[in-house]
């Protein structure tokens, strides 16, 4: 059965609260029944603060009142939600003699695994992004003497660990490209559909009749000389 949260504090509290029998306190908080009994003289946990097992919801006021009328009861702990363990982050050691193989292995990761970012290398291997981005640029001190060398063979990571680290990092490739499409197409121009030309028609203009044009030719009146005939003296 499991006990309760600070086992002697609530059974400070329970003594002091209820009235529960010596027997079914020591039996909720896996104590022994004279330790109970002497926390109830007062000669033992004199100096611990009573715990209410209500108010942190290890029993419940109606398992207290059930177990109160029947002294042959047992006190039933109420269910609690189990809260997942916590993962320590473990700092990883790299002995003295294989550390002077992580730039070989960096070299492999970036030659045969490019999907595998820096801080993906860097957790695998142990390193920092400096060295790995060093090497990426060939600017490492000491770049003529690396060698790309499997970081499994060497003995810096598992199998297991570098197949994790290669299907998450395919997996995060895949949905980037996935996001890339959808903008692509929303970038795509829009073909320009033709407009049809509108053609206004234009009314002819009159034109008014110039009047300095000149008028209609008149015939010329010609008056012929008439030459009288011309007397002569005789």
């Amino acid at each position: 059965m499991a006990q309760p949260l600070m086992p002697k504090a609530t059974a400070v509290w329970l003594v002091d609260n209820t009235m529960l029998t010596f027997e079914q306190i020591a039996a909720f908080c896996n104590l022994h029944l004279l330790e109970v009994t002497a926390i109830a003289d007062d000669e033992v946990a004199t100096g611990i603060v009573g715990r209410d097992p209500t108010a942190a919801g290890q029993i419940t006021q109606e398992e207290i009142d059930r177990c109160c009328a029947d002294p042959s009861a047992v006190i039933v702990m109420s269910k609690q939600r189990e809260l997942p363990a916590r993962k320590f982050r473990q700092t990883r050691y790299t002995p003295l003699a294989k550390r002077q193989d992580k730039p070989d292995a960096i070299a492999w990761m970036v030659r045969n695994h490019a999907e595998v970012n820096d801080a993906q290398i860097g957790k695998l291997l142990g390193t920092t992004k400096n060295t790995i981005r060093s090497i990426r640029e060939n600017t490492h001190w000491n770049s003529p003497n690396i060698r790309p060398r499997d970081p499994v063979m060497l003995g810096l990571c598992t199998q297991v660990n570098l197949n994790e680290t290669v299907e998450r990092a395919a997996i995060k490739a895949k949905r980037a490209a996935q996001k890339k499409k959808p903008a692509a197409a929303k970038t795509q121009p829009v073909e320009a559909q033709p407009v049809e030309a509108v053609t206004e028609e234009t009314p002819p203009v009159e034109t008014a009749p110039d009047e300095t044009a000149p008028d209609e030719a008149s015939p010329i009146e010609t008056v012929a000389d008439e030459t009288a005939p011309v007397e002569t003296p005789s």
